[in-house]
């Protein structure tokens, strides 16, 4: 059996500095506000539904997402970097990705992998040391396992130990290629076991 990689790209992305469309005012929706409001606490999120869940409105009020009470229109892309349909109904998600692909805005259509140029994968945070999980959608049970085990694994004095690093790294002389040596011999030592 061959192996098969992972083809996916991690990038991390600046929230706060894009604008973030969720189509749809369900418990889809609700999960992927809290994933992302988890990770990125100052996303810049519209989120258009005609109707919202107690909990979704709840979500949308505590992280000041704006909120639009209306069906999707493709008028809502206007100014959106990416966008994540949420619905329970095939034909609007699809909808909303045909409109972002010809507007070339990044789409997820939850839980439907051919309808996604991204995926929101498992994610690890230590301070300021952030870990991406992806399964390439083919199990996140199985990121959330991972991502779980790594939380419990990686010490919570993690950021203090990436502080100092960070102190030491100014203080070295020399041009780039010295500063990535350098760096390179203290972090190989310790991850030594």
């Amino acid at each position: 059996m061959k192996l098969e990689k992972n083809p996916l790209y991690p990038v991390f992305l600046k929230t706060s500095q894009l604008q973030i469309l969720i189509v749809g005012g369900g418990f889809v929706a609700l999960e992927k506000m809290e994933f992302l409001f988890k990770s990125s606490p100052n996303s810049a999120v519209t989120l258009v539904s005609p109707m919202l869940r107690e909990e979704t409105s709840k979500c949308v009020d505590k992280n000041k997402v704006a909120y639009i009470k209306d069906s999707y229109h493709k008028k809502y892309l206007e100014g959106k970097h990416l966008v994540i349909a949420t619905t329970d109904q095939p034909s609007v998600n699809l909808e909303v990705y045909n409109d972002c692909r010809s507007k070339n805005i990044l789409v997820n259509v939850a839980d439907n992998p051919p309808l996604c140029d991204f995926y929101m994968g498992g994610i690890v945070t230590k301070g300021n040391l952030k870990i991406a999980i992806s399964t390439n959608a083919k199990s996140p049970t199985m990121a959330k396992r991972i991502r779980q085990y790594l939380e419990d694994f990686l010490p919570d004095q993690m950021d203090e130990l990436l502080e100092k690093l960070h102190t030491y790294r100014n203080k070295l002389k020399g041009d780039f290629e010295e500063k990535v040596e350098a760096m390179n011999e203290l972090t190989k030592k310790m991850m030594e076991k």
